[in-house]
């Protein structure tokens, strides 16, 4: 799995810090999304799933035909 993020199409609704705290975090001064893990642990990838599910703009993107190792 590979995760990407478009911050110039956030809102900063900040679902994706409730649902995947460990993959996504959001910007002090504008509540941007900040990508903490591109390639997250597997412990975290159901998470991150919901997370892009829910991005009320899609900013969130994921590979799932990407590797951890690429």
């Amino acid at each position: 799995m590979r995760i990407s993020v478009d911050r110039s199409a956030c809102c900063g609704a900040g679902n994706c810090v409730l649902l995947a705290p460990d993959v996504f975090d959001q910007g002090e001064d504008d509540g941007v999304v900040v990508l903490l893990a591109a390639a997250p642990a597997p412990e975290h990838e159901a998470a991150a799933r919901e997370a892009a599910a829910v991005c009320p703009t899609s900013a969130i993107t994921v590979r799932e035909d990407v590797s951890r190792d690429a």
